[in-house]
């Protein structure tokens, strides 16, 4: 005859199990309404860098961008690198 604590066992694993499914879905729930979050995110930040590229990254706000330019990686080699330094030494 089988151990009756065999049945305690698979009952205990089926109650963890659906708890674990019952917190995934309150988890969904909870982040409903921002699931499109990071793309949204993503899609304001390229609106912002293709700003900056149209004004040739000289507003301030730009400024984090020009370490990544200029560069075979980039593949934007159409900025000149001085007028930054004039805007910076006559702001």
């Amino acid at each position: 005859m089988k151990d009756p604590r065999n049945y305690a066992q698979v009952g205990y694993s089926m109650i963890l199990v659906s708890a674990s499914f019952a917190a995934i879905a309150l988890i969904g729930l909870a982040i409903g309404g921002g699931v499109l979050f990071a793309d949204n995110m993503a899609r304001d930040n390229t609106a912002q860098f293709n700003e900056c590229k149209m004004d040739n990254f000289k507003a301030d706000e730009c400024v984090k961008y020009r370490e990544r330019i200029n560069n075979e990686a980039s593949g934007i080699f159409v900025v000149d690198p001085s007028e930054w330094e004039y805007i910076r030494i006559h702001s």
